[in-house]
C-alpha cells in the first residue's frame, strides 16, 4: 500500500494523508465507505471519529453524540470502547473505503474511485471476508455491482439497508451511513448483524443468488 499514492492528482492537494485499510486482517467483516472522514484523514484510520470533547459546528461536522459506526462496532462486541480513537482495537473486522483521500467539499468522482480500486481489491483478497458491509449508497453501488449479479438498478439505499444480499464468493448487509440513521434504522441494522453472528455464515461463500 503506497503512503505517498499521487494517483489522483486533486486529490493529492487537499488530504493530510492516505488511508489504507486497518484492523484485523484475518477478519470475517470487512466494511466499505466511500471516503475517509475528516477525523480519518487527520488520524489515518478509516471511519474514525473525532474525540469526545471536540466540536465543530461546520457542514463537514461528525459528532461523537450521534451514531458513529465505532459506536456500533463496540455494542456488536467487535471494538474495544477502552482503546483509543486512533488506534482501535478491532475484533474480526477490517476497515476501509473506495478511495484513500480526502476533498473535503467533495465527493471523489468516478476516475478517482477507479485509481483505487486496485487498492480496494488487494485488501478484500488478502482479507478474504465472508461478509462485505457497503457503508452508504456509492460504496453499495461500486460493491453491489462487483460482487453481486443483482442488476445496480436494484440496489439502492435505504431499501436495502439492513438486508442481506447474497453475492458472488460474498455476503453484503448493506447499511445507510451511521451518522444519516435514525434510531429505528440503526436498531434494524444491528439486530439483522447480531442474527447474521448467531448464524452460520460462512457457508454464505461461493453462493450466487440473492
Amino acid at each position: 500500500m503506497d503512503e505517498e499514492c499521487r494517483n489522483c492528482p486533486a486529490l493529492c492537494e487537499t488530504r493530510t494523508q492516505v488511508v489504507h485499510g486497518y484492523g484485523d486482517v484475518a477478519a470475517d467483516f470487512l466494511f466499505v465507505g466511500e471516503r475517509p472522514t475528516a477525523s480519518a484523514d487527520e488520524r489515518g484510520v478509516p471511519f474514525a471519529s473525532p474525540e469526545p470533547s471536540a466540536t465543530d459546528d461546520g457542514p463537514d461536522a461528525e459528532s461523537e453524540s450521534g451514531t458513529s459506526l465505532r459506536r456500533l462496532l463496540e455494542r456488536l462486541g467487535l471494538c474495544d470502547s477502552t482503546s483509543p480513537v486512533d488506534e482501535p482495537v478491532l475484533e474480526n473486522v477490517f476497515l476501509t473505503n473506495l478511495t484513500r483521500c480526502r476533498d473535503p467539499e467533495r465527493p471523489p468522482t468516478d476516475e478517482e474511485i477507479g485509481n483505487c480500486d486496485p487498492y480496494l481489491t488487494a485488501e478484500i483478497r488478502m482479507i478474504n471476508p465472508e461478509i462485505l458491509i457497503p457503508v452508504g449508497e456509492r460504496a453499495l453501488m461500486e460493491i453491489g455491482v462487483e460482487y453481486t449479479t443483482t442488476p445496480a438498478d436494484e440496489l439502492s439505499l435505504p431499501a436495502d439497508h439492513a438486508t442481506r444480499i447474497r453475492g458472488r464468493g460474498f455476503e453484503l448487509v448493506p447499511m445507510v451511513e451511521p451518522r444519516d440513521q435514525s434510531d429505528a434504522q440503526t436498531q434494524a441494522w444491528l439486530e439483522t448483524f447480531v442474527d447474521l453472528m448467531a448464524s452460520d455464515y460462512r457457508q454464505t461463500k461461493g453462493q450466487r443468488d440473492r
